[in-house]
């Protein structure tokens, strides 16, 4: 059915940064057929926004929905010390566990304009089958797009690496998995289920599982992904171990290339960024939790400059605590003025790199703008709050007074929120089933 959403301040996100202060969007079918401003044209439903700023559904481009059940935990540990803190308390991660948790991340991220979420699963612990079916199944329900990330670990305590060797998997195992979970990926533009190989990082993979996962994601042309180049410790693991820098050890094994991302590149030299630029690599920038496990802040700024291409991810909330991409949005925004002075970024090219950059980063050309054959994923944010008060500038105000819920977002043109609440789910229902799986883990 063709509806028609009219008298809004649509944000397209097109490569001209084009904004209609005053226009409508035709949606047909799922996918926006027309954009504009004037007489619209005729539609078999109409839906008035009365003046609401209409932005591309964000992109969510890292995280890791378990982590929903171990919040707030080693609150003033660096990474390395954080994840040997938590550890332990993944391996009772189950079947229901990982459906509460998906159920209430995907809710949170819905409710802050999040329209596709990539999440990073790499925590299997032997005997809890359906791990990833049941972040899907969650995803699914709510009505959001989801690239699952199936994520390994192989290298155990006892070999050097950093998770107990209880919660590594063979590495036989991992590839054979990996094959059976890439049947659920759907490769066709509109995809609402798609899968990427994602091992988990240079200090929990062997060099041998890193570079036979690259070739079977080729193989089923399937999209990579890691973290790197996170922390100082992890620049020191990789010097001590592999005798190079962490980006340098990426390029040993294969991966430096444009069929790969990375989450959180911190400490990256000069040459670095250049050589992510040259090779095609993204990034997925997570502000909030590089703050809050001390590990510094991005140069994103730079990135930009070398062509990388950039998103935001908000990674695990038990790194961050909120799953909100709109106020990582303009986390990354304040975190690159830090860096570099008031001019480092606008508030339009942080919105960019949450909408337009995370669809380039999922390598998703189907996502990310309002134009004619992208999909019809967008938010409607009300402006008359009280937040919005005294604002010249919409597009600003939104991002700089950030977070805030969206009145309505549609994926593939499909409510997915109403009036501020999620539509496929009551969420005190999933809030008190999530909080009955999370007393599992207490420490």
């Amino acid at each position: 059915m063709r509806t028609l959403f009219a008298n809004a301040h649509i944000v397209t996100m097109d490569d001209a940064g084009t904004e209609i202060p005053n226009g409508w969007l035709l949606v047909d079918d799922g996918f926006v057929e027309e954009v504009g401003s004037g007489n619209p044209p005729p539609a078999e439903a109409y839906e008035n926004v009365g003046g609401a700023l209409l932005t591309p559904g964000l992109v969510n481009t890292h995280h890791h929905l378990f982590q929903t059940l171990t919040r707030t935990r080693a609150q003033q540990a660096d990474l390395f010390t954080w994840l040997k803190h938590l550890y332990p308390l993944w391996q009772q991660i189950d079947w229901d566990a990982e459906y509460a948790a998906a159920r209430a991340g995907l809710a949170e991220l819905a409710l802050s304009g999040c329209s596709t979420v990539f999440d990073h699963h790499y925590v299997f612990p032997r005997g809890k089958p359906g791990l990833l079916e049941a972040e899907i199944q969650a995803a699914n329900e709510l009505g959001v797009r989801i690239v699952a990330g199936r994520g390994s670990m192989d290298l155990g305590e006892s070999e050097g690496g950093l998770p107990p060797d209880e919660l590594v998997e063979d590495r036989e195992h991992v590839i054979a998995e990996t094959q059976r979970a890439a049947e659920l990926h759907e490769p066709d533009p509109g995809a609402f289920v798609q899968i990427a190989v994602a091992p988990c990082s240079p200090f929990s993979v062997t060099k041998r599982l890193m570079t036979e996962s690259a070739q079977l994601a080729r193989d089923l042309g399937l999209q990579l992904h890691t973290h790197l180049a996170e922390t100082v410790e992890e620049e020191e693991y990789c010097e001590g171990i592999f005798g190079c820098r962490p980006l340098e050890y990426l390029e040993q094994l294969g991966w430096l290339a444009g069929d790969v991302w990375c989450a959180h590149c911190v400490h990256l030299s000069d040459a670095d960024i250049a050589r992510l630029g040259t090779a095609g690599t993204g990034v997925a920038h997570c502000p909030s939790s590089n703050m809050r496990l001390g590990a510094g802040i991005a140069p994103v700024r730079e990135m930009l400059d070398e062509r990388v291409r950039v998103g935001i991810g908000v990674d695990g909330p038990a790194s961050n605590e909120r799953s909100d991409l709109l106020n990582e949005t303009r986390q990354a925004l304040l975190v690159a003025r830090a860096r570099r002075g008031p001019e480092a970024m606008t508030a339009r090219e942080a919105l960019r790199l949450a909408t337009r950059g995370g669809a380039e980063v999922l390598r998703r050309d189907d996502l990310g703008s309002l134009e004619p054959g992208r999909c019809a994923d967008f938010a409607v944010w009300r402006t008359d709050a009280l937040e919005f008060g005294g604002a010249d500038d919409p597009v600003a105000a939104l991002v700089l007074s950030a977070p805030h819920r969206p009145d309505r977002l549609y994926v593939g043109g499909k409510e997915v929120v109403r009036e501020g609440r999620v539509v496929h789910g009551d969420e005190h229902e999933i809030a008190a089933a999530h909080r009955l799986q999370a007393q599992r883990f207490a420490a």
